[in-house]
């Protein structure tokens, strides 16, 4: 299998009625120095990595000012900048770090509207396409969370929102608020908990973002099966699965190195069989 696949392969999905991307994105996290921390040891291999996801078709990159903290931003928009067809970015309302490999899945960030208008200024754009807030804080009403990002939005700092780490509930609150586009919620092989939520995004034309995709990939039988086959690693075929097994689903896998950025765009191109997508699914 070749790995210079494009992210076009993986067809085109549509954000809001209005924007519409390739269906294998980028995750920027891992453009960052040592457990997200820091400036990358190689900037200009960061800048490398970024620049070769966008030559391969990827036209929606994930970053958030947690990462370094505001540091991943800035190769992002020094890669993609000056090449054809800008790509969307995709925002995280995280929290910004303690300290390396802690970023705090808990709590939305503090002044949303001060951080908003750094990322703004560190991604050189005008307006954020997708803003993802990033998780219910069990302190304040989620309500008053999701108001704060509609207000952004009426400002016209953002141009669409998404939730993550969200129930079907938490999902409907935020939706009475604002025009929700999209969910990020933990989704893999071997955690399927947001299936109904995943099935929900379905329904509704919602898209949705699985993170911690590559988990135990060894421990599946049918993973490792369908990888031998195909010639393929087994995180390009969890790729493929992830593509496979919904038309909502939008897969942004990180990574700090090119050669391994192509190799997981090349996942755009690989056909599992309906057996295979069944037998990864349920592990043998």
């Amino acid at each position: 299998m070749s790995d210079q696949s494009t992210a076009a392969a993986a067809g085109t999905i549509d954000l809001g009625g209005d924007l519409t991307v390739n269906r294998l994105g980028f995750g920027a996290m891992r453009i960052t120095g040592q457990g997200i921390w820091g400036d990358p040891p190689d900037h200009g291999k960061a800048i490398e990595t970024l620049r070769r996801a966008v030559e391969l078709g990827v036209n929606f990159i994930d970053t958030a000012d947690s990462y370094g903290p505001e540091v991943s931003e800035k190769p992002d928009a020094e890669g993609a900048a000056p090449l054809p067809g800008r790509p969307r970015h995709r925002h995280q309302g995280r929290p910004h770090p303690a300290g390396p490999e802690s970023l705090d899945a808990r709590r939305p960030p503090r002044a949303p509207a001060q951080r908003v208008r750094g990322q703004l200024r560190r991604l050189r754009v005008e307006q954020i396409a997708l803003y993802q807030l990033h998780a219910p804080d069990p302190n304040v009403p989620y309500a008053e969370s999701v108001g704060t990002i509609a207000e952004l939005q009426k400002e016209g700092k953002i141009r669409h929102v998404g939730v993550s780490n969200v129930s079907e509930e938490q999902l409907r609150e935020a939706q009475r608020i604002v025009n929700v586009v999209s969910v990020q919620n933990r989704y893999n092989v071997t955690d399927r908990s947001s299936q109904q939520v995943l099935d929900l995004c379905e329904q509704e034309s919602l898209v949705f973002l699985p993170w911690a995709p590559i988990q135990q990939t060894e421990r599946n039988v049918g993973l490792l099966a369908a990888a031998r086959r195909l010639g393929a690693t087994e995180h390009q075929v969890v790729l493929a699965w992830l593509l496979a097994s919904s038309p909502a689903m939008l897969p942004i896998p990180g990574t700090g190195s090119p050669g391994h950025a192509a190799e997981n765009i090349a996942a755009a191109s690989i056909e599992l069989s309906g057996d295979e997508v069944r037998a990864i699914r349920d592990g043998g």
